[in-house]
């Protein structure tokens, strides 16, 4: 990774939504920016919600000027109803993204707990964990929405770093890899 990087990291939802912002220099060291969680159960419009969503990310984006967007794709449950909600709050998150000029990248829940902690199914305080940890930071634990958020925002820092990804974040490109080391094929 050569050009820095601002990633913002983004936990949708319709209640409530977590974003972290973390900022990654030119030697490719990540650095924690902002975090916070946008507390929507007041608003009892679903369109107002969303709205609030999309000004929310534009000022985001507006203020820190990210490059990337992590977010975490919606995973299924039991009730259809829910996942309905969470991909119209992904796709308001996304149109703001894609009106700042980001590039945007899904991250499974599962996937983003696996870089981070090395178990899938880690739980929220695992994860708030290890991104302290990770970035020096100390975290309140109602700021736990914002921790996922941060934690998909590394994630995608890995992603970018690994020299098996195609600099998307997320396929495998072998092709490139050896295409840019050639030395280490025999």
């Amino acid at each position: 990774m050569t050009k820095a990087r601002t990633i913002l990291g983004i936990d949708p939802g319709t209640n409530l939504l977590g974003f972290g912002i973390v900022r990654v220099d030119e030697a490719g060291h990540p650095s924690y920016v902002d975090m916070g969680v946008l507390d929507l159960r007041r608003i009892s419009s679903p369109y107002d919600k969303l709205q609030c969503i999309f000004q929310k990310v534009s000022a985001l984006c507006g203020l820190h000027s990210p490059t990337d967007l992590a977010i975490e794709s919606p995973f299924y449950g039991k009730n259809a109803q829910v996942i309905l909600k969470l991909g119209r709050a992904q796709g308001a998150v996304m149109t703001a993204a894609a009106e700042h000029g980001l590039e945007i990248t899904e991250y499974a829940p599962r996937k983003a707990k696996m870089v981070i902690c090395g178990n899938g199914a880690a739980s929220k305080e695992q994860v708030a964990l290890m991104v302290e940890r990770t970035l020096g930071i100390s975290i309140e634990s109602k700021y736990l929405d914002a921790t996922d958020a941060l934690a998909i925002a590394m994630c995608h820092y890995y992603q970018l770093k690994s020299p098996l990804t195609s600099g998307k974040g997320g396929a495998s490109s072998w092709e490139k890899f050896i295409a840019q080391n050639p030395d280490r094929i025999k």
